[in-house]
């Protein structure tokens, strides 16, 4: 018989628990604590102890009584039977969609992304780029920080990124989606996604701009910065690092996270770590004179700690990466003019110009990373002798400048 309201209204708990039937194997089991369980009893095939194939009489819970009502605990029933025509075993199905939600409440996107991230620390990668990809992991925390990743969709993805390119900033807009993309291939590849909905943005978001750092290219201009440089009034040693910056033109997290173990000051060299490099190889830097003299200078204020340029906030840390880019601008140079990374920009330039030294050697000074790994090898055995002929003459050619000197570049041909 069809359990009715009424009937349900009088049913009083008992010292031990009973049942009140339903129909199609649907019942209602009354607790002694008054509690009203829905339950279904059916069948499946399965096998004894010893191993003999049997029907096994199992029960499923459908929920409490007020809370499914007279009309949806049916529906539940019923739902349950389609599964036993199908040949599952509704609680198998529970059990399963439990654990994948709870799998799913884990493998959240914030949380996968964390997980990639901190991979992406273990194979070595530079530590500026890891605090770049905690930076687009925070950008889309809000957004898609706490949905599970197999469940996003492509256009939650673009509604993440399109305020950024609402903002008119399109390299943001596409480096965080480049971001989501690596964290949906690490959770492909981990098999907490079924695949990567990026691949379907692609061309969805405006082409980027091609941005270039602002740089003084002109000789002229290059030794009033390099006279403003000279009556910096600030911190010394941020003085120190924008004339480095010129001389050595590494890039300036290089620069900042400069560390007094690397610089040899006898052998005239500074070693700088594959670890902190970009193309995560070890670059060797040769030192002119006026090099080791800037660094002799800085030793007396931070010689004592671990970096050559350290926070004024605490030695613990290097440099801020603005503080460069900072003096630029106390000393009149807007951002659309020279950047602290412009000082590559300008010795590329300028060393190019004058014709007298090669461009494998001046590319590879610049660090500039070799496809051709064999290649590559041989160029830093074969160009250093020059590279450091280049480093002193451009020490030199910068001092021209500083001082006004007149100047004569000169064309391949005329070494």
């Amino acid at each position: 018989m069809t359990l009715t309201a009424t009937t349900l209204r009088n049913a009083k708990p008992k010292v031990a628990p009973y049942k009140l039937a339903d129909e199609r194997g649907l019942f209602m089991l009354v607790q002694p604590s008054g509690g009203m369980l829905w339950r279904m009893k059916y069948r499946v095939n399965g096998r004894d102890d010893a191993g003999n194939a049997k029907r096994i009489e199992k029960k499923l819970s459908l929920g409490t009584y007020p809370d499914v009502g007279l009309a949806e605990a049916p529906e539940r029933r019923d739902a349950a039977r389609r599964l036993l025509a199908l040949g599952k075993d509704p609680s198998d199905e529970r059990r399963r969609e439990k654990h994948a939600k709870r799998l799913a409440a884990v493998n959240t996107f914030g949380a996968v992304a964390k997980a990639c991230i901190e991979k992406n620390r273990r194979d070595g990668l530079a530590e500026a780029t890891i605090r770049k990809r905690e930076w687009f992991a925070s950008l889309i925390e809000k957004s898609l920080g706490a949905r599970p990743i197999a469940e996003i969709a492509p256009f939650e993805i673009l509604d993440a990124v399109r305020p950024f390119e609402a903002a008119k900033n399109d390299e943001k807009a596409h480096r965080t989606l480049q971001f989501v993309g690596q964290v949906f291939r690490h959770a492909v590849v981990n098999q907490l996604a079924p695949s990567d909905p990026t691949r379907d943005l692609r061309g969805a978001l405006a082409a980027r701009k091609p941005k270039h750092h602002a740089a003084i290219l002109d000789p002229k201009k290059a030794g009033e910065l390099l006279r403003a440089m000279d009556g910096y009034e600030g911190h010394p040693l941020t003085r120190y690092a924008l004339q480095l910056s010129a001389i050595l033109f590494v890039r300036p997290g290089e620069l900042r996270q400069a560390e007094w173990t690397e610089i040899d000051v006898d052998a005239a060299i500074w070693r700088i770590p594959a670890a902190k490099m970009k193309g995560r190889v070890e670059h060797v830097v040769p030192l002119p004179q006026q090099a080791i003299g800037l660094f002799e200078s800085a030793r007396e204020l931070s010689g004592h700690g671990r970096y050559v340029f350290p926070s004024l906030r605490s030695g613990l840390r290097p440099m801020s990466e603005n503080t460069v880019n900072g003096a630029l601008r106390r000393l009149g140079f807007t951002g659309d003019e020279m950047t602290a990374h412009g000082f590559r920009a300008m010795a590329s330039t300028l060393l190019n110009e004058c014709g007298k030294w090669s461009s494998d050697a001046i590319e590879r000074a610049l660090a500039h990373k070799d496809r051709d790994s064999i290649r590559a090898a041989y160029h830093r055995g074969a160009h250093w002798s020059e590279r450091v002929d280049m480093a002193h003459w451009w020490a030199d050619y910068l001092e021209r400048l500083r001082i006004g000197a007149e100047i004569v570049l000169i064309r391949a041909g005329q070494r």
